[in-house]
């Protein structure tokens, strides 16, 4: 199936299907108790999400949006856990996809220990540019949604960004 930027793919509680992102991003967005969103995760193509229900079934943690584009190929959940039974090979499967997303997740813990917060951005756009190509990460996600993924407030990213855009001119 086809999910346009902005469609929603699953909400959070729900439960309900995998899914295979064959070409894409998404966002993973909690919503707190207090109505407040929080951008938690991207999911790049390759992935099958979501990751804590590769195993076992629980509900979705948070609603995923379509970045861009995405070509999603939906798992239906009894398939999955029937073949993860009868499969050793799915074991394997699991655990490098498993595997691949820490990894993924170790370059994020990267980007947020860097003391300064210009170089957090850059460390943010670079890895992001593997995924987007020409487009710049300001055309992917909002100022908040970039503040979130890199532990600084939306003023902040907002200044660097304006203090790059002036360097290049």
């Amino acid at each position: 199936m086809l999910l346009h930027k902005g469609e929603t793919l699953f909400h959070q509680g729900e439960t309900g299907d995998l899914f295979h992102v064959k070409s894409g991003l998404l966002k993973i967005v909690r919503v707190h108790e207090d109505g407040n969103p929080y951008l938690v995760n991207i999911i790049v193509e390759g992935e099958r999400i979501p990751h804590h229900s590769l195993i076992s079934p629980m509900p979705y943690h948070g609603t995923a949006i379509a970045l861009v584009t995405c070509e999603i190929e939906r798992i239906p959940p009894q398939q999955w856990y029937d073949d993860l039974m009868s499969s050793p090979e799915k074991s394997r499967e699991i655990a490098l996809l498993l595997q691949s997303k820490l990894r993924m997740m170790q370059h994020r813990i990267d980007q947020l220990t860097q003391v300064a917060p210009a170089d957090k951005l850059l460390k943010l756009q670079q890895w992001f540019q593997t995924y987007i190509g020409p487009a710049a990460l300001t055309d992917i996600l909002t100022q908040d949604e970039i503040g979130q993924l890199i532990g600084l407030r939306r003023e902040t990213v907002n200044r660097l960004l304006r203090a790059k855009a002036k360097d290049s001119n």
